[in-house]
């Protein structure tokens, strides 16, 4: 056995865009999936091998991966998935990548912590532009400060969105207006909507329980984190139409992000990123992430993808730009 890769979920919208690009660089891909007809026909078009099997079908979950160095999920809703995945890859010492971006699944990946370590895999949720580039820019600007105290992301999401990254945000409105205060995760009797801008003129942003009140904070230590999405870009919501993002929308949709983080003294800094759009850049960077753990790049134990591969790593995935404010 030696660096291969199962791409579990690989059937869905951006599990196939993922499992194309793996097989196109040379990885050794294995696809998986709960559909044996589907996981037969994705495996043959690519060339690659495939296994059909269940989450809660442990046994087989487990025999499978007992054969593999990383699992690389996009089997999503994650809230349903990414337990029985996280606790096999513990169990059979293989490391545990997704493209996950919900709060949950990073608080369960947490928990787990000092179990993957002292297994020494490592288990990092989010491989995707919904924390790589937010946790990347919240370090980066982190950087330019001497003692930061306070950190506020806010992502900019436009385009269309498939209905397997709207189940993913389900739960937003029921974790209420959460954020991170002294370290620890509390939930706002109220918060405030903030108006803030990415490039063009003030825009309204509501607070919203992401990953990245998990995974920031694990990449730059900061105590107090707020995270907001832009509601004046159409940002995804469980109401929004699902729909597959045209041809057009992958090459030349482009997603913003900012982060704002005050010191001690209260001096506020700001960083802007523009990147590719999400379902491109998640493409490119979820492998990327991969062949680097296949390389013996990782750090056992829960990591963010800011953490072990630095503020840089955002801008080597495409036509991605940080503009200090």
């Amino acid at each position: 056995m030696s660096g291969r890769l199962l791409i579990y979920g690989a059937t869905g919208y951006s599990g196939r865009l993922i499992a194309e690009h793996a097989a196109a660089t040379g990885l050794d891909v294995i696809v998986g999936g709960c559909e044996p007809g589907i996981v037969a026909a994705l495996a043959e078009n690519l060339g690659v091998e495939g296994w059909a099997f269940g989450v809660d079908d442990r046994d087989k979950m487990l025999d499978h991966l007992s054969n593999v160095d990383c699992v690389l999920s996009a089997a999503g809703p994650f809230r349903n998935t990414a337990r029985q995945v996280i606790n096999a890859c513990i169990e059979t010492g293989v490391h545990y990548l997704d493209v996950c971006m919900e709060f949950t699944v990073f608080a369960f990946a947490a928990s787990r912590a000092n179990d993957a370590a002292n297994a020494g895999v490592m288990l990092m949720c989010g491989g995707s532009w919904g924390v790589v580039v937010p946790d990347c820019l919240a370090l980066h600007t982190a950087h330019r400060v001497t003692d930061a105290e306070r950190l506020t992301i806010a992502l900019r999401v436009t385009g269309s969105h498939t209905r397997g990254s709207l189940d993913s945000v389900n739960d937003v409105p029921e974790l209420g207006p959460l954020v991170r205060r002294r370290g620890a995760l509390i939930t706002l009797e109220e918060a405030e909507p903030r108006q803030l801008d990415f490039g063009y003129g003030p825009e309204e942003c509501i607070p919203a329980a992401l990953a990245s009140l998990v995974s920031a904070h694990q990449a730059t230590g900061i105590e107090n984190i707020d995270v907001f999405l832009d509601t004046a870009a159409g940002c995804v919501t469980i109401d929004s139409p699902p729909a597959i993002p045209s041809r057009e929308e992958l090459v030349q949709g482009r997603y913003q992000a900012l982060a704002e983080v005050t010191d001690a003294s209260g001096r506020a800094v700001r960083s802007l990123i523009d990147t590719p759009n999400a379902y491109a850049f998640s493409q490119l960077c979820s492998v990327e992430i991969a062949r680097r753990i296949l390389a013996g790049e990782f750090t056992a134990g829960y990591q963010s993808p800011a953490s072990v591969y630095g503020s840089s790593f955002v801008t080597a995935i495409g036509d991605t730009k940080i503009v200090d404010l």
